[in-house]
């Protein structure tokens, strides 16, 4: 009779796992099927937010607070950071470091799943003990004594896992320089011997009224130049073409002043 009641699921946590679990299956989707890189870690940061609602719900307090905490609030930022900075676009995403990483990844994703659905057939077919008992003597304690007696080798093996990627993955991004970095004086001296862009570029922004990196600067006539903009926003067309109105202010500007200065030599003549 108490398994029976310790296994009966009442009709809100079934509506909180089918929005809840919908929500989490949409967002992991999103994550993969996103075309930009800011969109996927967001769609996963929201995926994470629902798996620590899920853990508290179940009472697993300490793992919903860690979850939410250091996953969600400190790792997923740190990537959503330094995706924002850095910029990744979806050329990137096309060039394989690695020879056969995608029959690797697939690879891997199969035996994910195989364990995951092992996973789930042991849970359907064997006996849990219930909330009541897990938590007897304190989640916390209770998860502690779980991790350090019975799962210590397979906590052991993640740790040394997880050092592992994270060593491997500065390898993959670390660059060594094989040439001596130019200063700014031999910066400078080559510009002049090639004569290209002597002295420094112009500044973004229109006539002054503007200081955003993704407005072009005007030329004397009007047109606005190639070279007030960084490279990369160019590239990945996040340029803001502002030429016609910024003319436009411009000339109501000028219309102003003559219209103040015309004003001003009246009041001179009058007197």
């Amino acid at each position: 009779m108490s398994l029976l009641a310790a296994s009966a699921t009442s009709t809100g946590e079934a509506v909180q796992f089918w929005i809840l679990g919908t929500v989490a299956v949409l967002g992991a989707l999103s994550t993969v099927l996103m075309k930009k890189a800011v969109h996927s870690a967001l769609c996963l940061a929201a995926t994470m937010i629902v798996l620590a609602v899920f853990y508290l719900a179940n009472g697993a307090y300490f793992l919903g607070i860690v979850q939410i905490v250091v996953y969600t609030g400190a790792i997923m930022m740190l990537f959503l950071f330094v995706v924002m900075l850095v910029g990744v676009t979806a050329a990137d995403s096309l060039k394989e470091t690695l020879k056969g990483q995608r029959w690797l990844a697939a690879l891997a994703a199969l035996g994910f799943g195989i364990l995951l659905i092992a996973g789930i057939g042991q849970v359907g077919i064997s006996q849990f003990n219930g909330l009541a008992a897990a938590n007897s003597g304190g989640n916390v304690q209770g998860l502690a004594a779980l991790i350090f007696t019975k799962y210590v080798f397979a906590f052991e093996i993640t740790g040394a896992l997880l050092i592992t990627a994270t060593v491997g993955a500065m390898l993959l991004t670390h660059r060594e320089r094989t040439e001596r970095a130019s200063t700014q004086r031999e910066l400078a001296e080559k510009r002049v011997r090639e004569n290209t862009h002597v002295p420094p570029l112009p500044a973004p922004g229109v006539y002054a009224r503007h200081n955003a990196v993704d407005i072009p600067g005007l030329l004397p006539d009007g047109t606005p130049s190639e070279l007030t903009v960084n490279k990369t926003l160019r590239e990945r067309g996040q340029i803001r073409d502002v030429s016609q109105e910024a003319l436009d202010d411009l000339k109501a500007l000028e219309q102003r002043s003559a219209e103040r200065l015309g004003r001003d030599r009246e009041e001179e003549n009058a007197q």
